[in-house]
């Protein structure tokens, strides 16, 4: 075998690797090449190699993110190395993603735990909950109730609860799993007193409750993209991400129980990726508010209780519609 195919983790390289390598800069410049080596996919918290080295270097040595360049020259010792070379190893041979190896993600800039019991926080929401849903809610209005549907990690219910200090955040999931770090975060956040996770199938379980604001980040991923989608999301829960054939199971059932769930001027925020144009084109008589972000991301809409109640009859000849074709 050709030193060029020997594999970077092959112990004899890896000693002489261990031994020439010392100071960050070392370290993130090696880790980035083995990347672009190995062909990796970025899409759950960073963009690129350099971004995702640094996240996992900064676990490694308990620092803050990595954005003090005077950092480039400290020195690592051989445990650090060696525990950075671990990670890297199951990075690039595993493809684990990085927030799952560190069992760390942030959203709105708070610190969530996410394992592979959840998705990991990336959703564009999170300018709109940085912004308090300003251009979305009515002038003046401070949301006393919300829900946070398809909660996951908890991260949309939590951040809403730091946006809203007054409001109380209902915190929604089908799975236990999910309940369960959910809850997890709750209790770091030291705000069980005002969110409160709860088990149920979309609705079902919330008995009529009606609330000021619903946000959901629901699954929406189609059966096509679900196909084709990197080794890096086979670590998430399936769960969280399809939504039967045109990826849009789910959404549809919101559209169709919201409006009972929303009081007189509430609003729903939903995010439907990719899927958006699945959804306008079921949809073409809607009148979807599809919302700028500035940090990028796209397929979030928001409708008013009003749009929904005169576009009821849409949402009901649809879902009925899907359930005849199995979607």
């Amino acid at each position: 075998m050709s030193e060029q195919s020997l594999s970077p983790f092959d112990p004899e390289q890896l000693q002489h690797t261990l031994t020439e390598l010392v100071t960050v800069h070392d370290w993130l410049r090696w880790a980035v090449s083995r990347f672009h080596q190995a062909g990796v996919y970025f899409g759950h918290g960073t963009d690129n190699a350099w971004d995702e080295a640094a996240l996992l270097l900064a676990h490694v040595l308990y620092l803050p993110p990595l954005t003090d360049d005077k950092l480039l020259t400290v020195k690592l010792d051989r445990t650090e190395r060696a525990a950075f070379v671990g990670l890297l190893q199951q990075r690039i041979e595993q493809r684990m993603p990085a927030a799952y190896l560190t069992h760390q993600a942030y959203f709105c800039n708070l610190p969530f735990y996410v394992d592979e019991r959840v998705l990991i926080p990336r959703s564009p929401i999170a300018e709109l909950i940085n912004d308090k849903f300003a251009s979305i809610l009515p002038q003046g209005v401070q949301p006393q109730l919300i829900l946070d549907l398809c909660t996951g990690s908890g991260c949309i219910a939590i951040a809403c609860a730091y946006a809203f200090p007054e409001a109380q955040v209902d915190a929604v999931d089908i799975s236990e799993d999910a309940i369960n770090v959910a809850e997890l975060n709750i209790a770091e956040h030291q705000l069980q007193e005002r969110v409160f996770p709860v088990l149920s199938d979309g609705f079902t379980a919330l008995n009529g409750q009606q609330y000021d604001l619903i946000v959901t980040n629901p699954p929406y991923v189609d059966a096509e993209d679900m196909a084709d989608l990197p080794d890096e999301y086979r670590h998430e829960p399936e769960l969280g991400l399809a939504s039967g054939h045109d990826g849009l199971a789910l959404t549809r059932q919101i559209l169709r129980d919201a409006a009972a769930h929303l009081t007189d001027n509430g609003v729903l925020v939903c995010e439907v990726g990719n899927s958006m144009v699945e959804l306008q084109y079921r949809y073409p008589d809607v009148p979807f508010r599809w919302l700028d972000f500035t940090a990028g991301g796209l397929g979030v809409f928001a409708l008013s209780k009003q749009d929904l109640i005169e576009n009821q009859h849409w949402f009901e000849d649809a879902q009925m519609a899907g359930n005849s074709d199995g979607r």
